[in-house]
């Protein structure tokens, strides 16, 4: 006779859902919509075709196709294109850039071909005939294009058919011009610095040296799901710039081209070797440059106005933290008008928007209260009301609002989950996706008041599929100290109270990340808990969107709260009658697979095994700007790191570990496992280790995320018994 306790290994899955529907990430996400773009109009938007042959144009107001801007086959004269992946428009709406043939860099940094289509003639041109572009931006009329290439900056003038370089300096791992390194990209957000005046007379950008930075070299072995698995008798190398906490960063500069003179400058900013430029832009009339620079600390910034002509550089604007560090979403939510600019700061203790004039005077606190500000949309001038995402429902909730210039608030719609907008040129529309914990993404295009024109999206038959699929459940659990954190439990959807089942901690838990929201995910996770577990998760100290003080309590010190917190989670649901206190385990995905490390190795730890999936091991392993800036410098804080690193718990590692990686993950390296797994084996410690070749940080290719989870629930079936 099977026990109950055994038995629950045996849950139904949810209408015969398989584990690819939970963890494929071409089937287990709900439909999306296409991406529009507004039209100068400000009452239409653009959109790729169905077929992915065409350029659309649609009516916010009624939802109907007004026109085709575009059609790969109506395009006159000798070139010709078979196919597109996006495109942009000029700011005077007659040309369109193109691009096709993507290639991949890092997170989100491509090289492609492009081309510009001009509207009124239906004439295409290529931008470049010498070799695949990046980060390509046309100038506001539509007659150039600049990019990079091999590191250096070109503008083709497409009147003239020219392409020139206007820097010569660019080198491999050395010198690059325009797009970021692999640091600016992956922490501040940055894809591209190329910025054009409005006159479209100067071209400003970045110009990164990364010559002292060291370089870091692995090998990148073929996986099958390459096309030719079988050829690299001899492995690949793979070398690029990455710098480690405490080592050289690249040295910034912020340069600008004439383009009447053909010279180049470089602005007169107080730059040093080891501050930061995580923003570049022009200011609202198009003449200025606005500059942010932070010191390498990352609690002190400085956003200055630079004159491009005489290269003179104004301090406009100071943000300071003596608490901890200056989160990048929240300066870098930036909005510059013709006499005035908003900029977010949380001086008061949570994100806020705040109205200075060019002057540097504080002219309003546009946003106030015991919540956050988490995107801005834009300011609807004739209303005099100024859109916002906000956590004002919540937390774990995600809010589109109007505020006035009284600092009123207005929820569009009051309903809690996460919903987000994506605004019409003149702000009278905007397209919004909304999602709970149990409602799947839907689409709607809404007046800017919050009247619905039409629904876009409602995925009605995904929700049907899912009908009966694991839910989220939220609640709150006390940390450590008696703290309220955010949780959420995820049970089998034919959970049964008077049984008792196994327990996994999921977690992620790094500074300012979120795990516990109110929206909808369908990822595995969920089929974890489909397969008879128990999926519970907690946002202890350090995560975001509640007070700043909140998230400061791990400043320098990263892993000690987590994980007492963690714990203390653990231990609740541990006492809940459905939940066998003594089958409980833990899972982390990169700083969540940090956590599991850390939490195995506490004295207090009362899991039975636990799964770290590309953890990193030691905080000195990792980058220098992510790393600094909740930790400064090991050589600031050596006892810091030297208590964050899970290296030095392993006298304490006596729970089962599986512990994971990609082969070719260029965030958290292959070489943080390794390491550890290194020092467990000389101390003669047993784990179970699993490897996935050829793979990045977040294995998205092939399906292996569905193999990951299966995985997963074999080991714990294995270890929970």
């Amino acid at each position: 006779m099977v026990s109950s306790t055994i038995a629950v290994y045996a849950s139904t899955q949810a209408s015969n859902l398989t584990i690819d529907d939970y963890c494929d990430v071409k089937i287990a996400a709900p439909a999306g919509v296409k991406e529009m773009t507004p039209m100068s109009d400000g009452v239409s938007y653009a959109c790729i075709s169905d077929d992915e042959k065409s350029i659309e144009v649609f009516s916010y107001k009624t939802g109907k196709k007004i026109s085709t801007l575009f059609h790969i086959d109506e395009i006159k004269g000798a070139l010709k294109i078979n196919n597109f992946d996006g495109f942009t428009l000029s700011a005077n709406g007659k040309k369109i850039l193109l691009w096709n043939e993507s290639e991949k860099i890092y997170r989100n940094t491509f090289r492609a071909q492009y081309y510009v289509y001009d509207i009124m003639r239906g004439t295409l041109k290529q931008v470049s005939d010498k070799g695949s572009q990046q980060g390509a931006v046309m100038s506001h009329d539509g007659r150039m294009v600049a990019y990079q290439r091999d590191n250096n900056i070109y503008i083709s003038n497409l009147d003239y058919e020219t392409d020139k370089p206007i820097t010569t300096d660019g080198e491999k791992n050395k010198i690059i011009n325009g797009t970021p390194d692999w640091g600016y990209e992956e922490e501040f957000g940055i894809t591209n610095t190329i910025r054009w005046s409005a006159d479209d007379l100067t071209l400003a950008f970045i110009r990164f040296d990364e010559s002292n930075v060291p370089a870091y070299t692995f090998d990148n072995y073929r996986s099958y799901c390459d096309s030719e698995p079988d050829k690299d008798l001899y492995p690949a190398r793979y070398t690029y710039k990455y710098p480690l906490a405490g080592y050289p960063n690249s040295i910034v500069s912020v340069l600008a081209y004439n383009l009447d003179t053909q010279s180049t400058k470089k602005m007169d900013l107080p730059i040093g070797e080891t501050d930061y430029v995580p923003s570049l832009e022009f200011d609202g009339s198009g003449k200025n440059l606005m500059a942010m620079v932070v010191n390498r600390d990352q609690n002190f910034l400085t956003l200055y106005r630079v004159n491009t002509g005489s290269t003179v550089a104004h301090k406009v604007l100071t943000q300071s933290s003596s608490k901890g560090w200056l989160a990048p979403t929240t300066y870098q939510m930036a909005d510059y008008g013709q006499d005035t600019f908003i900029i977010g700061s949380s001086e008061s203790g949570y994100t806020h928007l705040y109205l200075y004039n060019y002057s540097g005077t504080l002219l309003r606190q546009l946003t106030k209260g015991d919540f956050n500000v988490t995107a801005y949309y834009g300011h609807d001038v004739k209303k005099g009301l100024y859109y916002i995402q906000t956590t004002s429902l919540g937390a774990i909730n995600r809010s589109i609002a109007s505020v006035d210039t009284k600092g009123n608030l207005k929820l569009l719609h009051n309903e809690a989950g996460t919903e987000n907008a994506w605004f019409s040129g003149d702000m009278s529309y905007y397209l919004r996706s909304f999602s709970n914990s149990t409602t799947p993404t839907q689409y709607g295009i809404y007046t800017s008041g919050g009247k619905l024109v039409q629904m876009v999206e409602e995925n009605a038959a995904y929700a049907a599929k899912y009908a009966n699929a694991p839910k989220m459940e939220f609640l709150k659990v006390k940390n450590a100290v008696g703290e309220e954190m955010n949780a959420y439990m995820i049970k089998p959807s034919d959970f049964d109270p008077n049984k008792k089942y196994p327990l996994m901690m999921y977690q992620y838990n790094g500074p300012d990340s979120q795990e516990v929201l109110n929206k909808w995910k369908m990822e595995g996770i969920f089929y974890i808990a489909s397969q008879g577990y128990i999926v519970a998760a907690v946002d202890g100290r350090g995560t975001g969107n509640r007070s700043r003080d909140w998230a400061y309590s791990v400043y320098c010190q990263l892993g000690k709260y987590e994980t007492a917190d963690q714990l203390a989670g653990a231990a609740y649901f541990s006492s809940l009658p459905y939940i066998d206190s003594n089958r409980t385990s833990c899972f982390g995905w990169s700083y969540g697979g940090y956590m599991t490390l850390m939490e195995l190795s506490d004295p207090a730890c009362k899991f039975k095994c636990g799964i770290a999936m590309a953890p990193v091991t030691d905080w000195r392993y990792y980058d220098s700007i992510y790393t600094e800036r909740y930790m400064l410098t090991p050589q600031q804080n050596e006892e810091g790191y030297n208590s964050s690193s899970p290296l030095n718990r392993t006298q304490n590692m006596n729970k089962s570990l599986l512990i994971m990686s990609g082969t070719s993950d260029d965030n958290v390296h292959y070489y943080n496992t390794l390491k550890y797994t290194s020092k467990l084996n000389y101390e003669g410690r047993l784990f179970d280790m699993m490897s996935y070749t050829g793979f990045e940080h977040s294995l998205r290719m092939c399906n292996a995320r569905a193999r990951l989870f299966d995985k997963v629930v074999d080991y714990l079936n294995k270890n929970l018994k």
